[in-house]
C-alpha cells in the first residue's frame, strides 16, 4: 500500500515539475514594434469599454426602469388625491 503511494506521489512530483520548468522565462531576440504596442493598447481599452457598457446594460438599466416605474407609482397615488380636493 505504501509503495502505491510512493508512486503517486512521484507522478505528482513530476508533474509539478514540468509545470515549473514551463513557467520559467526564456530569453527572446525579437522586436516588437510600435504598432504592435499600440494594438496591444487599443486591444485593452476595447475590452474594458466593453466590460463598462455590459454593467451599464445589465445593471443601470433596469435600476433606471425600477425609478422609472416608482415615480410613475408615485404621480399616479398623488394625482388622485389633487383632484378630490
Amino acid at each position: 500500500m505504501k509503495r502505491n503511494l510512493w508512486v503517486l506521489n512521484r507522478g505528482h512530483g513530476a508533474i509539478v515539475l514540468t509545470a515549473a520548468l514551463m513557467a520559467l522565462p526564456v530569453t527572446a531576440q525579437a522586436y516588437v514594434g510600435p504598432g504592435a504596442g499600440l494594438t496591444a493598447i487599443g486591444t485593452m481599452l476595447a475590452l474594458i469599454a466593453a466590460l463598462v457598457l455590459a454593467l451599464v446594460g445589465f445593471v443601470w438599466y433596469p435600476v433606471k426602469r425600477m425609478m422609472r416605474a416608482k415615480k410613475a407609482k408615485a404621480e399616479m397615488q398623488t394625482t388622485p388625491s389633487e383632484t378630490e380636493s
